[in-house]
């Protein structure tokens, strides 16, 4: 049977939570994009089957920040997701933070932080960033309310000018990288 993985675009186009800004980037653009095309790499493989949180450009989840992030945990739960996966950006006022970082409800959690691990290493070997590793994070949302494994992947700093232009300029190598890691994780590759 195949593993089913939600791939949660994290934040919405427009009107709430629409994430993070930086470098003339929009996070909600960052990760929509990178979910489409994480989506195909995974639906090409017969050993997983997906499901995206925003399928299309202007698919807004929920009508609050509460009530969007609750929409997506929904969904993955009542589909029966193996894995939930959410694709973010992450920021900082200092603009020289950079690199790649998995946020997991614990460290308890085997499944969640080796996955997170595998994608960790192998979204560095695609991109060059830096690997940040892996922080626990119990009170987020969507770690506390998944019945599946679940990880953020802040896949790089929509403030530092060379990771917003990387994660812009070649989605490929992010969506790819994850890709890579979820196939050494199953031993798939």
């Amino acid at each position: 049977m195949a593993t089913k993985i939600y791939i949660d675009q994290g934040h919405n186009p427009r009107d709430f939570n629409t994430g993070a800004e930086g470098n003339g980037l929009f996070e909600q653009d960052i990760t929509y994009t990178v979910g489409i095309l994480l989506n195909r790499l995974l639906s090409s493989n017969p050993n997983f089957e997906t499901r995206l949180s925003r399928p299309d450009d202007d698919t807004v989840r929920g009508t609050s920040n509460a009530s969007s992030l609750s929409s997506r945990v929904r969904e993955a739960n009542a589909w029966g997701a193996d894995i939930f996966l959410s694709l973010h950006t992450n920021a900082s006022t200092n603009p020289n933070a950079t690199g790649s970082e998995a946020l997991i409800y614990s460290n308890r959690s085997t499944v969640a932080r080796e996955l997170a691990t595998d994608i960790l290493e192998k979204m560095t070997e695609a991109t060059g960033l830096r690997n940040r590793g892996i922080v626990e994070r119990p009170g987020l949302y969507v770690l506390k309310e998944t019945v599946m494994p679940a990880m953020i992947i802040e896949m790089g700093f929509i403030s530092n000018p060379y990771d917003a232009e990387l994660m812009s300029e070649s989605p490929s190598l992010f969506a790819r990288g994850i890709y890579n890691g979820i196939l050494e994780y199953y031993d798939l590759d």
